[in-house]
């Protein structure tokens, strides 16, 4: 079934005051528009509950980004508000889409995460009569801790023409939750090898100002507590009482998930390493790629993850990786050839592993090669085939 429209749902789709937000949607869906028509609703919420302030204005009702056409809806929702989070986003679209779909009469609703997007596709699905389908991506192993929200996501798994899910773990969960086997397919992300590629290592240290002498640990993503980088301050801390020069690189900004930059340098001072931990902030991907190719090593310390791009970012740039298991890492990083993986929390575990990777002599283009295999035309191609299926079958 080819020209299916697509209206895809994403409340982490980058906006131009949020550009470091899900490049993993923005990656699939600009590939997907390729095959498939697609319109993105990605709805801003007017009130940041975790910076305790209204959202900055200066972000478009509607605007073109490449093959993308991006709508920019304002909802609210409650504080602590749980489930009803969706309710309220379903209920702020309802007249939105009733408006959108004169101009382009969607043919699929695309979700991205079961909570909220999910659960309010369920609801404009049954509404408009439209399939709809929702990608997981690991925060529904956080959401279904609450008895509420596990109810109603459930309730949407099971009534979602397709789920499409990041890892063999996200997929198992969602049989556990009563989908039908054949209507699970696991796709996962891919990576741009046009930003993250090996760069020449020892220039790229002197470009960015890094020591060429020490051993260098990157840890890359929000500043959150979920990506775990006050653990590798810890690990770090602990490598140098045992005799380690290695320095620790910081990449990343705030994120939607809390406050938790004052902890990360309250625990760097803590442990009197201000002097060798390195806060770039948010920069730029080919940046990034330049961080990660000047890296000794890697590290992904989170609590939870779906498909962490970082893991094969780093990899497409010759860069081992230790992280933590969680989500698709064992997939990630199937053998000692391209990396460590260790037991979420176990800090000893994490310090011993680094010490290792530091050690070794990796073979950095074979990494390269592996972290480079996947492509967003292979994901593009995945989805769009998961997307006409669900297309097809226009269930009421």
């Amino acid at each position: 079934m080819q020209g299916v429209k697509v209206l895809s749902l994403s409340t982490v789709f980058p906006n131009p005051a949020e550009e470091n937000l899900g490049p993993f949607v923005r990656h699939r869906l600009q590939h997907v528009a390729k095959l498939h028509r697609v319109e993105v609703v990605a709805p801003i919420a007017l009130i940041d509950y975790a910076e305790r302030r209204f959202r900055k204005p200066g972000i478009p009702v509607s605007r073109q980004d490449g093959p993308l056409r991006i709508h920019h809806p304002r909802w609210l929702y409650l504080p602590w508000g749980g489930y009803t989070s969706a309710f309220c986003l379903a209920a702020r679209l309802m007249p939105f889409l009733q408006g959108l779909r004169r101009e382009y009469p969607f043919d699929v609703i695309d979700s991205h995460f079961a909570h909220p997007e999910g659960i309010a596709a369920a609801l404009l699905g049954a509404a408009f009569r439209r399939p709809f389908t929702i990608t997981l991506r690991g925060n529904e192993i956080m959401h279904v801790q609450s008895r509420g929200k596990r109810r109603w996501i459930r309730w949407a798994l099971r009534r979602a023409a397709r789920i499409i899910t990041v890892s063999e773990s996200l997929r198992r969960f969602a049989i556990s939750n009563g989908v039908e086997e054949a209507r699970v397919r696991t796709i996962p992300n891919g990576v741009d090898s046009d930003v993250f590629y090996p760069r020449p290592y020892t220039e790229t240290r002197v470009r960015l100002g890094i020591p060429e002498d020490r051993p260098v640990i990157v840890s890359a993503g929000f500043l959150i507590e979920r990506k775990g980088h006050h653990r590798v301050v810890r690990a770090l801390s602990e490598m140098r009482r045992n005799g380690s020069t290695a320095e620790l690189w910081i990449i990343g900004g705030p994120g939607r998930e809390g406050q938790f930059e004052k902890q990360l340098h309250r625990v760097v001072r803590e442990h009197a390493l201000e002097s060798i931990v390195h806060f770039t902030g948010n920069v730029k991907p080919a940046i990034l790629a330049d961080y990660m190719s000047a890296a000794d090593v890697v590290c992904l310390a989170s609590s939870r993850e779906g498909w962490p791009n970082v893991v094969h970012e780093a990899q497409a740039c010759g860069a081992p990786v230790v992280a933590t298991e969680v989500g698709g890492v064992q997939d990630m990083i199937p053998g000692s050839e391209y990396g460590f993986v260790v037991p979420a929390g176990d800090e000893a575990a994490l310090a011993a592993a680094l010490r290792k990777a530091i050690e070794t002599r990796w073979d950095r283009a074979r990494i390269a090669a592996w972290g480079r295999a996947r492509s967003w035309q292979q994901v593009a191609a995945e989805t769009a085939e998961v997307l006409s299926q669900a297309a097809a079958e226009r269930r009421d």
